[in-house]
């Protein structure tokens, strides 16, 4: 019989990458997490490590048990639902992951309505970006995150994770008020081509975002000043220092003496996901939150 330890510390290498990283994640030594795995491979009568340079690497046969290995935690994850699917309302613990707006937006005012809603059931927060969101959710820190679609995510069809959308987020570009644009209702890109611009670091999500729209309207941004911080590009913005083209539900200071303009044609926009372990989203504390986050949705305008 496989040794199911020995199957999670295989799937982490494949998550992760590499053997160190792997060990890393589950609190491992490098040494150990190569030892359960070829302890694993002999077991099975097949390799499961070959070498490549100098480290290791995971081999055909590797991959092959893997796509297995994914399937069984799926239907693990459905059984643990269908277990706990009679109980008469949602109870334990239930923890959620996002990134600052999905926090403020959605996350936040769903654990409160939810406190009021099931006092058996407790829910945790936790502040993260999308790719640690991904991280939590494989090593089953978090149960539920919501997570922005961004390269380098994990592909829809990946089977270790539930991704589903939630909304699409359009961008609004952010002047100061005194500015010759500020009272339109649309402007084109185009028409602030030659201005500086306030984008995120590298790295950023947001900058991304930024450059593929300035792309799409046919020019690159001077790029005057990097920040992500919604009150800084706010404040940068109404001191004139440049221009920013800003998500609709990003939190800006009530205070800041700042415009927002609708951008004309197909505005660019970011897509929040909810997702969870393959399996889970059934689960009564999953399902809860999910519709408490889908109520706050159809009830209220989060713009």
């Amino acid at each position: 019989m496989i040794d199911l330890r020995r199957l999670t510390v295989l799937r982490a290498v494949d998550y992760y990458g590499t053997v160190t990283a792997a060990a890393r994640a589950l609190h491992l030594t490098p040494s150990a997490a190569s030892q359960q795995i070829r302890q694993l491979g002999r077991e099975l009568g097949v390799p499961l490590l070959e070498p490549h340079g100098r480290k290791v690497r995971l081999t055909g046969a590797a991959r092959t048990l893997i796509a297995h290995a994914d399937a069984i935690e799926a239907r693990w994850q459905l059984a643990e639902t269908e277990l706990h699917a009679t109980a008469d309302q949602p109870a334990g613990v239930v923890r959620l992951a996002g990134f600052p707006t999905a926090m403020c937006r959605f996350l936040g005012p769903a654990t409160a309505r939810l406190r009021q809603r099931y006092p058996a059931l407790m829910v945790r927060l936790r502040e993260a970006e999308t790719p640690l969101c991904f991280d939590l959710l494989f090593n089953g820190e978090i149960d539920i995150a919501v997570v922005e679609a961004i390269p380098g995510n994990p592909p829809a069809g990946d089977q270790r994770f539930d991704q589903r959308p939630l909304l699409d987020d359009p961008f609004h570009l952010l002047l100061p008020c005194g500015h010759r644009l500020a009272g339109r209702r649309f402007v084109e890109l185009s028409e602030v081509a030659d201005e500086p611009w306030i984008i995120g670091p590298p790295g950023d999500a947001w900058r991304v975002h930024v450059l593929a729209a300035c792309a799409a309207a046919g020019f690159s941004p001077t790029i005057a000043h990097e920040a992500c911080d919604s009150s800084l590009v706010a404040s940068l913005v109404e001191l004139g220092l440049g221009v920013a083209l800003f998500p609709n539900l990003a939190q800006l200071p009530p205070d800041a003496d700042v415009c927002g303009v609708g951008v004309s044609g197909t505005a660019p926009s970011r897509r929040f996901l909810t997702c969870t372990r393959s399996g889970a989203r059934a689960a009564p504390a999953v399902a809860a939150v999910l519709e408490a986050v889908d109520e706050l949705l159809r009830t209220a305008d989060p713009g």
